[in-house]
């Protein structure tokens, strides 16, 4: 009778256990992406049976980025919607993802950086409203575009930076599409018109500034400067070539910015990536002959959005 007990009470424990660390995505394979029928039904044949992750990562970038950079179809932008809820939407915030993932959701997610500048600057309420697991992606400006819950996108985002290539990646997505956003003001915009792009873009370059210093404090003193060394030259390099043709005003722009940064010394290089949405609003507002006066008043409140981005992380 008491073997029976105690075989039962062992068989009960298993169960258990399967339920509290089986189910946990981050505890298996892949993140349990390749035991996901959603993610499975999303990414239809650029699965196959007995995938290796790695393999997985490419079906990934497969099924959801195209040919031309930046458009993508609803089915596309679903199934990234879908493989980025099933990596974290359930999972505490200190997960970790299968390092073969990194680097492939960091090229999609590349993609796709219109929506992560959203998500990540949280500001848009079309990206809240729409952040829902249930909630499709939506047609605008000749493209579909996704939102998913911003605290948990965070997550994701920080969990892809533990490969400093995978960070440089999305850094210097985010530095173009800044550019961007910029370029396209009205040379006639006054007051919020003016000062709201780049406020909210250095709003989210503090968010991956804050995501970079969680990243380098979870490693070595050596890890560290290694982390940080190849996020450096990789952001310089996914830089170094235009966008367009280099004579765009935002081809130019980046450029400013690279050639400065790149005029920094070696050793505070990376720490000078805290100041990038100033130089950068600083730069684009010279370019523009705006007067000493606003350029005082918008870079104060740009300096401010990219504190407060930074703090969000830390806190």
């Amino acid at each position: 009778m008491v073997i029976v007990v105690g075989v039962s009470l062992a068989l009960l424990g298993g169960i258990i256990t399967w339920f509290v660390v089986g189910r946990d995505s981050s505890s298996s394979t892949c993140n349990g992406l390749a035991e996901s029928e959603r993610v499975e039904r999303s990414l239809g044949a650029a699965v196959q049976p007995g995938m290796s992750c790695a393999a997985f990562g490419e079906a990934i970038v497969k099924a959801t980025v195209n040919g031309e950079p930046g458009r993508h179809s609803q089915q596309q932008a679903q199934a990234l919607k879908d493989v980025l809820f099933a990596v974290g939407f359930t999972q505490p915030s200190d997960f970790t993802l299968d390092p073969a993932l990194r680097l492939p959701l960091a090229t999609a997610l590349a993609d796709y950086t219109a929506d992560v500048h959203e998500i990540l600057a949280a500001l848009d309420s079309k990206y809240v409203v729409e952040g829902d697991q249930l909630a499709p992606p939506w047609e605008s400006g000749g493209t579909y575009h996704l939102s998913v819950h911003g605290d948990f996108f965070r997550d994701v985002v920080r969990a892809i930076s533990e490969d400093p290539r995978a960070y440089a990646l999305l850094r210097a997505a985010e530095t173009r599409h800044v550019a961007r956003e910029l370029a396209g003001v009205p040379h006639d915009a006054k007051e919020a018109s003016l000062s709201l792009p780049p406020t909210k873009s250095a709003r989210v370059l503090g968010v991956l500034d804050g995501i970079a210093a969680v990243a380098v404090d979870r490693l070595d003193e050596d890890e560290a400067r290694a982390w940080r060394a190849r996020a450096v030259a990789e952001l310089e390099r996914g830089l170094a070539a235009p966008a367009g043709e280099g004579n765009d005003p935002d081809d130019r722009l980046t450029a400013a910015w690279l050639q400065s940064f790149e005029g920094t010394g070696a050793e505070g290089r990376f720490d000078h990536l805290r100041t990038q949405g100033v130089d950068l609003a600083r730069i684009w507002l010279k370019s523009r002959n705006t007067d000493e006066a606003t350029q005082e008043s918008v870079l104060a409140e740009v300096e401010g959005s990219a504190l407060t981005g930074f703090k969000e992380i830390e806190s």
